[in-house]
């Protein structure tokens, strides 16, 4: 069998596997959920190091960052027009100043970091080693992004959108620091503007149908 046709179904296999295992821990209640993540952050983190290529081709890398900051900027613009927009409709939620916020929300952006992480490295490189035009495989990255956030119908088709235009940018500057510092920009600035009960606080899979928002109680 040709090397490379032996590469692209490992990457198939790696690509089917490592899908599987995060949908499964979306769609798991807990206790096991919390097993199962391990066992599919393991994999995911063994499977990356096996496969590196250096941090420049991860995107981890200085390479054309100074060129790619400008999209940190557009983020931080969307984040200032959502913030004004929700301000001058009620929905703004104010953290009770600088230290609260960093406290809630800097474990989100590491999750939002990671996301960027498997996004780019783990599900576009094999994407593009598997399917010949890179903006299709672009456009596969981010179906498989956007259905892992279903059944939430806000962050299904934000997810979408923002994969897509961040696997574009990727393709072209091949820099992971300003996709991950925008999409936690992003991910905070919704959860800021737009009322948990409406977003079931940014929760999908299992964990969006079962939400209850402190409160509301649903009726048997």
């Amino acid at each position: 069998m040709p090397i490379g046709t032996q590469s692209r179904r490992r990457d198939l296999r790696e690509l089917i596997l490592g899908y599987a295992l995060i949908l499964v821990v979306l769609w798991t209640p807990r206790p096991w959920q919390r097993l199962l993540y391990g066992i599919a952050a393991a994999f995911l983190i063994a499977v990356l190091c096996l496969s590196f290529r250096g941090f420049q081709s991860m995107g981890l890398s200085t390479t054309n960052l100074a060129r790619s900051l400008w999209i940190i900027g557009v983020a931080l613009l969307l984040c200032a027009i959502a913030a004004l927009i929700a301000d001058h409709v009620g929905t703004l939620q104010h953290n009770g100043g600088f230290l609260p916020f960093v406290k809630r929300y800097w474990g989100y952006a590491l999750w939002a970091s990671a996301q960027q992480l498997l996004l780019q490295d783990f599900f576009l490189v094999r994407l593009l080693r598997l399917i010949a035009r890179p903006h299709a495989a672009a456009l596969t990255a981010a179906a498989m992004f956007s259905l892992a956030h279903l059944p939430s119908p806000i962050l299904t088709v934000v997810t979408f959108i923002w994969g897509w235009l961040a696997c574009l940018l990727f393709l072209r500057y091949r820099n992971l620091y300003p996709l991950a510092l925008s999409h936690a920009i992003l991910g905070i600035t919704m959860a800021v503007t737009i009322p948990g009960l409406v977003t079931r606080n940014m929760r999908v899979g299992l964990g969006y149908l079962t939400y209850a928002h402190r409160g509301f109680h649903r009726t048997r």
